[in-house]
């Protein structure tokens, strides 16, 4: 059973330059300039919500070494992916004051 999409219709006011430039890219991709901004806002949205949950997850990481002071140095990061993809990949390193 397929979802029922609600679409509510929006206006938006371009530049002439920016509309003549969309116009342009739509004909090449053979796509309409509706899609394109729409595409663009989707892009937009999902990497804006990334960014969001990724500060977020950073703020969460420095409460909790500011709470504990457990941390993992870049060095001994970097030390550990060094061993990626080979037969002898390490554990990933532990956490210490």
């Amino acid at each position: 059973m397929s979802q029922v999409v609600s679409i509510a219709p929006t206006s938006i006011k371009l530049d002439v330059d920016t509309k003549t430039r969309l116009q342009r890219l739509a004909t090449s991709r053979q796509r309409s300039t509706h899609w394109l901004m729409q595409e663009a806002i989707r892009q937009y949205l999902e990497r804006e919500e990334q960014l969001a949950q990724f500060r977020d997850e950073m703020q969460t990481a420095w409460d909790d070494y500011q709470d504990t002071g457990l941390h993992v140095t870049g060095k001994e990061v970097f030390a550990w992916m060094e061993t990626w993809f080979t037969d002898s990949e390490a554990q990933p390193p532990k956490c210490h004051h």
